[in-house]
């Protein structure tokens, strides 16, 4: 299938999905783009068993030559993660730094490798064929949250500004982190390296930030040059392409590499924006990142939905699912715990309770794109029986995160506040009471 092919195929999928949610399901628009997609993979894949059209057996083939790892990492990645980036609210990132930084750090490490005990324990008692190291990997795949999940979805869901800003910041750098993860314990998977974790960690992220820095510090000095909107939106391209091309071409994180300009040239803007609001008093910048980014996400959604159509899925699909769920969970749960617990209560945002923080991070920690683009990759080295098993499970883990926890995470959001209220005003009752 054409690259032409191709777009009108999701673009009419977006927009035909998006006049039936807006007029029927009233669903936030990329779950639905994301469900709605899946179930017409799943009329598809009937279609094609049944051999009643023989065009659309056809057309799933044609479908599934398309490099979905290929079209996100190597061409949409970078300007969906600058995109995302460049609305944190660099105040609201500064003063949950210490939160921010122990999520995208030590819960991710924690949560793959507890994650790969509990789901290497399932595994035996149901006769999976993997050994702990390729769980681990598994675990590096799926305990990342992921930032264009975040973005797109958890921004549109009336959570506030504090809890975005903690829950989007995370997502965006924790990526690095099981990137990086992923890279050394495939290296044990495959037997093709010694590299240990700290080694690539340290290449990955400074790597990453050392070119991020530089090339935005120069193309934030082109930026100040030019009071020509379009001129300062080729600018912002050129920053994160360049940066990205380089961090690749050198083995560096593209993904922290992206985050950082992304936020860099936020800072830019926001430093000129008494400038800008004279000579861009239309947005032309910020509309064009908003609409981009948005193109992009819908486009993902869809694929994502489209590209179980093709997918080759384990046979232990049933047992899979309930493990995979569980263990995701559970391994979430007990890493953001130990965040939790050395950030310590007084620097939890938003003033929440260690409960309340864990449960509100764990529901809102939604899976996406990057993960199933890692599960792709792994079938150059893993056996064909284990593949499939990754795939399966990395597609149950996005499907479950996105549909039922995004679904519900904005009314476990209001349960959890009415909840912090509750244990504020009792907390105050009590102060009272003593004095």
């Amino acid at each position: 299938m054409s690259l032409i092919e191709m777009m009108i195929v999701l673009l009419l999928f977006i927009v035909v999905i998006g006049l039936l949610n807006e007029k029927v399901f009233h669903l936030q628009s990329d779950i639905a783009l994301l469900l709605l997609s899946l179930l017409v993979s799943i009329v598809l894949v009937v279609i094609r068993s049944l051999g009643i059209f023989p065009e659309v057996g056809e057309f799933i083939t044609k479908l599934g030559d398309f490099e979905f790892e290929e079209y996100l990492m190597d061409y949409v990645l970078c300007f969906m993660l600058f995109a995302g980036s460049s609305k944190v609210n660099m105040g609201k990132f500064k003063t949950n730094i210490k939160a921010i930084s122990l999520l995208a750090l030590l819960t991710t490490v924690v949560s793959s490798f507890i994650y790969g005990g509990l789901f290497y324990l399932g595994g035996q008692l149901i006769g999976l064929p993997m050994d702990i190291w390729t769980c681990v990997m598994l675990g590096c795949i799926v305990s990342p949250t992921d930032p264009i999940a975040a973005t797109g979805i958890l921004n549109k869901l009336g959570l506030s500004k504090n809890v975005t800003s903690v829950i989007e910041s995370e997502s965006l750098f924790n990526d690095g982190t099981g990137v990086a993860l992923f890279v050394f314990v495939k290296s044990i998977v495959s037997r093709s390296g010694s590299s240990n974790f700290l080694t690539v960690m340290a290449k990955e992220v400074l790597g990453a930030v050392v070119v991020a820095f530089v090339v935005s510090w120069c193309f934030g000095k082109c930026m100040e040059l030019t009071k020509d909107p379009v001129r300062q939106i080729f600018i912002s391209i050129l920053d994160v392409a360049l940066s990205y091309a380089i961090c690749e071409r050198f083995g560096f994180s593209g993904v922290i590499a992206s985050v950082i300009c992304g936020m860099y040239f936020a800072s830019v803007t926001d430093r000129l924006k008494n400038q800008r609001a004279v000579y861009d008093r239309a947005e032309l910048y910020n509309d064009f990142w908003e609409v981009l980014d948005y193109i992009f996400n819908a486009i993902l959604f869809v694929m994502i939905g489209l590209t179980i159509i093709d997918a080759r899925l384990s046979g232990y699909a049933m047992y899979l699912i309930p493990l995979a769920i569980a263990s995701v969970i559970i391994s979430r749960f007990l890493g953001v715990m130990l965040s939790g617990i050395i950030t310590g209560r007084k620097k939890i945002p938003s003033s929440y309770s260690m409960g309340e923080f864990v449960v509100l991070m764990t529901w809102s920690a939604l899976k996406g794109g990057l993960s199933l683009a890692l599960a792709f990759s792994t079938a150059a080295f893993l056996d064909d029986q284990v593949y499939q098993i990754v795939v399966t499970v990395t597609y149950i883990t996005i499907f479950f995160t996105v549909v039922v926890q995004g679904l519900s995470v904005s009314k476990g959001y209001m349960i959890i506040e009415r909840h912090k209220a509750r244990r504020i005003r009792r907390e105050s009752l009590k102060n009272m009471v003593r004095k």
